[in-house]
């Protein structure tokens, strides 16, 4: 059976979904489709290149309250750490960085990127207390001269009580489910890692939302019943308009 954009979508829900591209592979070749674990790749690799670039040009309509938090990733074998900006209210993953030390890597890149992609700073940031956040948050979010009000930054997290980060635990637990079978990443810009946040922003529906995704959300709505396949015909049009 000849790869269609249905059995493309199919084999890209699977992987996310939990599935190794070898296994996924497997799957499809149930259906009638020849494929391997690395064609299965190949795939991941074209089509989440080329939804990137067009839902980095999507404002979604975040609130006012966010989350910062780091988990760990391996690539190739090492240690690394994949940040995360999530907002509080519609669970939207603004932006990620990917770094290499915990608590002293500078993550501003981040900052500044969901600055640029929100087309606002919050009101609040919410983080622990690791020195790299509040120096971030210092010198991307502050203003030191009162153009306009500050974000508070709150900084301690009180798994007791009042303030915590449960949310967005429960988003870096989709990356822990999702490692348990998933090899070592080969590199620090796979599309694995982009495609993980597609996924979650776009595809996959979550039962804090009543069962919206996180665009839904952030007011973005996907037409059709793949949204996979809207988004990907969506970029290509972009593409061919905009030539690159």
């Amino acid at each position: 059976m000849k790869a269609t954009p249905e059995t493309v979508t199919m084999a890209m829900q699977m992987y996310f979904s939990g599935m190794s591209f070898q296994f996924t592979a497997n799957a499809m070749k149930l259906k009638g489709v020849k494929i391997s674990g690395v064609g299965v790749y190949k795939w991941t690799k074209k089509y989440v290149a080329l939804m990137e670039k067009y839902v980095d040009q999507i404002t979604p309509q975040v609130g006012n309250t966010w989350r910062t938090d780091e988990l760990y990733v391996k690539i190739r074998g090492n240690m690394k750490y994949l940040f995360g900006m999530m907002d509080d209210e519609t669970r939207f993953r603004i932006a990620q960085q990917v770094a290499t030390h915990k608590g002293t890597d500078d993550v501003r890149p981040m900052f500044r990127e969901s600055i640029g992609r929100a087309g606002k700073k919050p009101h609040t940031l919410i983080s622990d207390g690791a020195g790299n956040f509040h120096d971030a948050y210092r010198k991307e979010f502050w203003s030191p001269y009162g153009e306009e009000p500050s974000p508070a930054h709150v900084r301690e997290i009180q798994m007791d009580g009042q303030v915590h980060n449960n949310k967005m635990e429960r988003q870096n637990g989709e990356w822990r489910d999702r490692e348990k079978v998933m090899r070592s990443l080969k590199k620090e810009d796979s599309p694995v890692i982009g495609g993980m946040q597609i996924f979650h922003n776009f595809i996959r529906p979550h039962m804090g939302l009543k069962g919206k995704t996180p665009a839904e959300a952030a007011g973005i709505k996907v037409e059709g019943e793949n949204p996979w396949i809207t988004i990907i015909q969506n970029a290509s049009k972009r593409k061919m308009t905009l030539g690159d």
